[in-house]
This record gives C-alpha cells, sequence and structure tokens, in this order.
C-alpha cells in the first residue's frame, strides 16, 4: 500500500497539531516546521475541516486545531478522507478503469481485503498514539 504525498503531509500536520491541541496553528507556520509548500497544506486543512477532523479560526491566535480531541481520531479516518478520490489500482476507480481483464480478475477481491486490513489495523491506533512530541520536550531532550 503506498499513500499519496497529500495523506503523509496530512498525517504530520495532525500529528504536529496533536502535540499541542490547545492552540492554532498558521498553514505557514507548519509549512516551515516541514519544509512544505502552504499551499498545499492549505488544501489539506481545507479537506480536514471539511470533515470535521480540523477546525479553523481567522485573525490573532487563529489557525488550524483539531476539532476534537486526538484519542477520538482514528489514523483509518484520516487516510480515508485524505485518500477520497484515490483508487488503489485502476480497476477500483469510480468508472472501473480502462480493465481489459475485467470480469476474469481473480485478484480484484483480494487486493478490497487487503485495503480493507489495513484500513482497519489503522482504525485501531487514534493520533493521540501517534502525537509528536511537545516542542519544548524535544528541546529540553537536545
Amino acid at each position: 500500500m503506498r499513500l499519496t504525498s497529500f495523506t503523509d503531509y496530512g498525517l504530520r500536520m495532525l500529528m504536529r497539531m496533536a502535540s499541542a491541541p490547545e492552540r492554532g496553528f498558521s498553514t505557514s507556520e507548519l509549512a516551515y516546521e516541514f519544509g512544505l509548500s502552504r499551499h498545499h497544506l492549505a488544501k489539506i486543512v481545507q479537506r480536514l475541516s471539511g470533515a470535521g477532523i480540523v477546525v479553523t479560526r481567522r485573525g490573532g491566535g487563529g489557525g488550524a486545531m483539531l476539532a476534537r480531541g486526538a484519542d477520538e481520531i482514528s489514523l483509518g479516518q484520516i487516510v480515508r478522507v485524505l485518500e477520497k478520490g484515490q483508487a488503489l489500482v485502476e480497476c477500483f476507480a469510480a468508472d472501473g478503469g480502462a480493465c481489459s481483464i475485467s470480469g476474469r480478475c481473480k485478484l480484484k477481491s483480494r487486493l478490497r481485503s487487503a485495503e480493507a486490513a489495513f484500513l482497519a489495523d489503522l482504525d485501531r491506533t487514534s493520533l493521540s498514539e501517534v502525537a509528536l512530541a511537545p516542542m519544548a520536550d524535544l528541546e529540553g531532550a537536545a
């Protein structure tokens, strides 16, 4: 299984947010911290906001923050939201893709089963379990 960079960045961002759930993070701050495009992170925040995983506030003290406790958000839920529309293989696409062996393929059911098992495993882990150590803790350890 391979996740898109969109999902990879989204997971990193949420892990950081979970390390300081009481504060809002600007996309500029997170982009700088992770060496990523602010524009790309803004799209991720928008998708997560639409799914009710993060909330955003404008103005001073604003930014993006978790909509609920990190222990209430599963990694499976996050991956489903961020990978929405990304078929594991072409024949899983909404239009069925352009598979020349459709109807005779015995692989499709195994891949569906593997994908379900992958997500079920991620459902057993909460965001709080993979949250980054707070920055102050990291600086003190150096």
